[in-house]
């Protein structure tokens, strides 16, 4: 005999939850004010999104209504990914009283995403993120300036603290001192990660691999459409003076001539530029939708 779904199922369908651009004011901007919510980032062709996305579930759902977790997919509904800054997913952001106070990005152990859902259940917010979200906002508004005098008040109070450092490196990457940016990703060290640390270190390193010239890569490929090592150079040099779009398509056009060139060496820098303009950029988003057309055909 078929049985209707009982209180428990409905009290789990409350706690974790999918919604949209539409419904997030509610679900998570209001819902916050009552108790903490977990917002997850994610894409469907994102691999360690569908790791992190059970165990967010599972430490949610033993959190017994102390935390709440929405989802979104960032394809479908791109707009608060977008004012979040998102830089590289699956991103986790911890709402509580209206406002972003935490979040992580990456597929954690089980064992941290527990802790950190625990945390969040008996501490609420951080007190630095007020100044966090005013950096980012300055940021955002090509205030550099006070960008870099937020995130250094930060810094004074918590050295530490990856979104000060990856947010001062990206404000030093915005103004062209590439020397300070590598500094601050330094500091932080390779262990260290956060949306804004990975797409300097992405961006850092598109820079440092880049040929300062085209010309010549651009006459041997007139010669050879198939010399996969000029293009390769070409792209190179490209994304390293800021021209990524331009560079994702000479990338995909090794894909669509030579899928396996050099250990999917073209697929890979595609992946890196992606990363370095940020996964919620015109960039990453048109050349996931090119890069699939070319995969998937």
């Amino acid at each position: 005999m078929l049985q209707t779904a009982g209180p428990a199922a409905a009290a789990a369908d409350d706690i974790v939850r999918d919604t949209t651009t539409q419904g997030f004011l509610k679900d998570v901007i209001e819902e916050s004010r009552r108790q903490p919510v977990l917002v997850d980032f994610w894409a469907p062709w994102c691999g360690p999104c569908k790791q992190l996305g059970p165990a967010l579930e599972r430490a949610v759902t033993a959190a017994k209504g102390a935390v709440k977790l929405v989802k979104i997919d960032i394809d479908q509904n791109p707009a608060y990914a977008g004012q979040l800054r998102v830089q590289s997913i699956p991103a986790v952001f911890a709402f509580a009283d209206g406002r972003p106070v935490d979040g992580f990005t990456g597929a954690l152990p089980e064992s941290e995403v527990k802790r950190f859902v625990e945390k969040l259940a008996k501490k609420g917010g951080d007190p630095l993120v007020e100044m966090l979200d005013m950096a980012r906002e300055s940021l955002a508004l090509g205030d550099i300036g006070g960008a870099a005098q937020a995130y250094a008040q930060v810094l004074q109070a918590d050295p530490n603290n990856l979104k000060a450092l990856g947010g001062l490196a990206k404000v030093y990457q915005q103004s062209g001192d590439l020397e300070r940016a590598a500094e601050i990703v330094e500091m932080a060290g390779p262990e260290a990660h956060d949306p804004d640390l990975d797409s300097v270190r992405a961006a850092l390193a598109l820079v440092a691999d880049a040929p300062s010239e085209t010309a010549e890569f651009e006459a041997r490929i007139a010669a050879d459409p198939d010399d996969h090592e000029a293009r390769f150079a070409l792209a190179k040099a490209l994304a390293g003076s800021g021209r990524m779009a331009e560079a994702v398509d000479e990338l995909l056009e090794i894909l669509r001539r030579d899928r396996a060139w050099n250990d999917e060496a073209a697929r890979k820098q595609v992946l890196t530029i992606f990363e370095a303009a940020g996964p919620m950029s015109e960039v990453a988003k048109a050349g996931r939708r090119k890069l699939s057309a070319v995969l998937f055909t």
